[in-house]
């Protein structure tokens, strides 16, 4: 009604307007011909007027009807209430993967903060769902199968919409999961149930307990005598009897009926990852006469068909062989535990293992096929997985026509990457521990030839024959000293000092220092999230793994040929949904902000991309490469809380994903401040002192209580911590103890708590080439102070002056 009173409207105006021009052209001939008093002059001028009015009549009627059409703007609540279902979850998302609106079903089943394909769902969903998503925008429609860990089924479509196909359109409805275990009960009491009577095949669902919950027409009728016996709650074992040498009967025959095989196959749900409880799982009883078998009655093979619709509804990866080792029937379990899933059964079971077992399968096929039956084991190699031998059941059966044995194989693929994360762990934990033992004691060498270089060139001048010599010795010690400090980052042993900071500053330190380091053939790309949470972390270190991680990338990058490429560092806000939405199992759930690392580079093979982080494995060429970088950040990472991942593509470049945990301040505390107030060096010690020299080492030994002396200092030296314990209790003065920490017998700390009785104000400095942060939360000791392995000379008098200096002036350490 609303738009036909606006034509009304505008058809009295359009006759208005005509009245007004007619009346104005009419007033306009007379002025005309009272001016210049021409009929002739005023018939032109009337007649230009008039065509003139024709003219722009039959323009503004021609753009009338698009000057009347009007297009509302967007309303999104307009959109929502059309898509509003009940039983269907609809969302749109533009090309970013951002939500732009979505029905209250769509927020009631995967929440607000989800977006597709970032669903909460299983893993293998995940995949699917990204699978569909590629589908729909180079197709135009995708569709996908999924479940969450709840086991709740959806199936999701996808198609691509709008002006610019820039938008996916959603549609997710609900699944009902398969129940084998009711859909059994049906089907007992139905149709298979009716064709596996007749193919002499008594079939019934029995509960852990022994209680029968379904039985088919076949079974009522051997088992009591009527095919139409409510067999429900019956007990199964009492049904049968049991004679000499174990032969199985019918208990209604007393012992005068044929012999019995019975065939248990445990009925569990599909989508369990792990094996069948035999305490809460019912089972499938198949009772058989052993001398008629399943489809006697001519062929032999009669009840296939049923058969296999029954084994196919398992969830047990089943299949049946013949004498002649052809495989008969594969159900999809079998297939999916094979790596062939969706496939169709081979013509052999010996063409799905690799090369060197098919000879061992064959062999047991027929063994197993022949003789009395018997059930065994096979380790073999499938082609799918050749590097991990999988389990293989066979067991001998009779009275099933040509099927002779019964192959069963599980899915292992979750336990076998399972496996080897833990392996990958435990290998990476044994490395590391010996890396920092190998560490240690190194820098007690490095500490020996570091200080007897120093004590050389004491007595040398630059300009002598044997100083330049002395001085490569000391540069190469400390290139060796460099090395040690990355084997003792990767075994998370290192000396850290971590501050509350933001991840973009340190990032954006950096940044210009690897502008210059990856040359200007590699474009950087620098990206930030915004709201990021702070974390707790050393700078210094940080900026190490980004150097680290952008070095690699640049030598993969130049290794293509030109050398150009893209180097993108990014940071990000990984929010507890999201980690939630990753389905890891080796980061928990919680708040992280991700630094991103990725090359356009060739990318790294799938066999290597595991030992990447070892050390001392490299792919460069000899020289080119010491093996450390990538076990550096891996240590680095990992002793500041984090994780790290790499993904790679060979061909499409890698990315190096780095989680560090947002840093929450507690609630009634001040916030941490990165940058603190340098303390003040304390004033300049020049007064000497007894000090109490403790160290197993040597080397180590004598080069300090040399360099200690020349300070003039007097030192007393002890070979272990009970020969120093020994020195305090005979009553030795001492001003400071400089004591190393791991030492046979009695220990550095275990000798200073001893000590710290007979003097409880006695400064202690230990040396040791473990992290400062880790021997203080083991040792505990106040007044205790730190000084790493390797040092100078110089280094040493100069802490040992510092400790004695503040002692002085009354401060203590804790």
């Amino acid at each position: 009604m609303t738009v036909r009173a606006d034509r009304a409207v505008g058809s009295v105006g359009s006759v208005s307007d005509v009245l007004v021009v007619v009346a104005a052209l009419l007033l306009s001939a007379l002025l005309v011909w009272l001016v210049s008093g021409d009929a002739l002059l005023m018939a032109v001028f009337v007649a230009a007027l008039a065509a003139f009015g024709a003219l722009a009549w039959a323009l503004s009627r021609r753009r009338s009807p698009a000057a009347e059409t009007e297009f509302a703007q967007p309303d999104w609540s307009v959109t929502v209430a059309a898509i509003e279902r009940p039983d269907m979850a609809i969302a749109v998302t533009d090309r970013a993967g951002r939500l732009t609106c979505a029905n209250p079903c769509f927020e009631n089943w995967f929440g607000a903060g989800s977006a597709p394909p970032r669903l909460p769902v299983v893993h293998a969903s995940l995949e699917r769902l990204a699978d569909a998503t590629r589908r729909a925008w180079r197709d135009g429609h995708g569709t996908a199968e999924i479940a969450d860990e709840d086991g709740t089924h959806w199936r999701a479509d996808v198609r691509r919409a709008g002006r610019g196909d820039d938008f996916l359109v959603w549609r997710i409805t609900s699944v009902s999961a398969a129940d084998p275990v009711a859909e059994l009960v049906v089907q007992l009491d139905g149709k298979l149930g009716r064709g596996l009577a007749k193919a002499g095949i008594a079939a019934a669902l029995v509960d852990p307990d022994g209680a029968i919950r379904s039985a088919s027409s076949g079974f009522a009728a051997r088992a009591v005598g009527d095919a139409k016996a409510d067999m429900t709650g019956a007990d199964f074992v009492s049904l049968l009897s049991q004679e000499e040498g174990e032969r199985i009967g019918w208990a209604r025959d007393g012992g005068r009926g044929g012999a019995l095989v019975l065939y248990h196959v445990p009925v569990a749900d599909p989508d369990l990852p792990n094996e069948p409880d035999p305490a809460t799982t019912p089972s499938l009883m198949l009772v058989v006469e052993a001398g008629q078998g399943i489809g006697a009655s001519g062929s032999g093979t009669g009840a296939a068909p049923h058969l296999e619709a029954l084994l196919s509804q398992l969830p047990l990866g089943l299949a049946m062989a013949d004498r002649d080792g052809r495989l008969l029937f594969a159900n999809p379990a079998f297939m999916r535990a094979a790596g062939h899933e969706g496939h169709a059964p081979p013509t052999y079971p010996t063409d799905l293992v690799v090369k060197e077992d098919k000879r061992a399968l064959s062999e047991a096929i027929r063994r197993f096929a022949q003789g009395p039956t018997a059930a065994g084991d096979l380790a073999i190699r499938l082609t799918a997985q050749p590097d991990d031998p999988v389990s293989l059941s066979l067991a001998g059966v009779r009275g099933l026509g040509e099927a002779a044995v019964l192959l069963g194989l599980t899915d292992t693929s979750e336990e076998i990457r399972l496996k080897r994360q833990v392996a990958q762990a435990t290998k990476m934990q044994a490395v590391g521990q010996l890396a920092g033992g190998v560490a240690h004691d190194f820098n007690n060498v490095l500490t020996a030839i570091l200080g007897t270089c120093d004590l050389m060139l004491m007595r040398h001048t630059p300009g002598d024959s044997d100083y330049d010599d002395i001085q490569q010795i000391r540069a190469n010690s400390n290139r060796a000293a460099s090395l040690t400090r990355q084997l003792l980052a990767f075994s998370r042993q290192q000396t850290l000092r971590p501050e509350v900071i933001q991840l973009p500053d340190v990032v954006a330190d950096v940044s210009q220092m690897l502008r210059r380091l990856i040359g200007e053939k590699i474009q950087l790309v620098v990206s930030h999230d915004r709201d990021l949470g702070p974390v707790r972390a050393d700078p210094t270190q940080l900026e190490q793994v980004i150097v680290n991680l952008a070095v690699n990338a640049r030598d993969a990058m130049q290794s293509r040929g030109d050398g150009a490429g893209r180097l993108v560092l990014a940071t990000r806000k990984v929010t507890t949904t999201d980690v939630r939405a990753m389905r890891s199992e080796i980061i928990p759930a919680g708040e992280y902000t991700a630094l991103i690392v990725e090359d356009s580079g060739g990318g790294i093979p799938p066999e290597i991309l595991g030992k990447i982080f070892e050390p001392f494995f490299t792919t460069k060429e000899q020289g080119k490469g010491t093996g450390l970088g990538l076990s550096t950040v891996y240590g680095i990472v990992k002793q500041s809380g984090g994780f790290i991942f790499a993904e790679s593509e060979a061909g499409k470049g890698t990315r190096f994903t780095v989680y560090l945990p947002v840093h929450h301040v507690a609630p009634g505390s001040a916030p941490e401040i990165a940058q603190t107030k340098p303390e003040p060096p304390p004033s300049q010690w020049a007064g000497g002192g007894s000090i109490l020299l403790v160290e197993d080492e040597d080397p180590v030994r004598v080069v300090a209580e040399r360099a200690l002396t020349r300070q003039g200092y007097k030192v007393t030296c002890a070979r272990d911590g009970e020969e120093g314990l020994e020195l305090v209790q005979e009553g030795g003065q001492f001003d400071i103890v400089v004591s190393d920490v791991v030492m046979p017998t009695l220990d550095g700390p275990a000798m200073a708590r001893e000590i710290r009785r007979f003097a409880p104000n006695l400064p202690v400095l230990f040396m040791s080439g473990y992290a400062e942060e880790q021997l203080r939360k083991q040792i505990g000791i106040a007044n205790a102070w730190f000084m790493p392995k390797p040092f100078s000379v110089q280094q040493l008098s100069e802490k040992v002056g510092e400790v004695l200096a503040r002692m002085a002036q009354g401060e203590n350490r804790h």
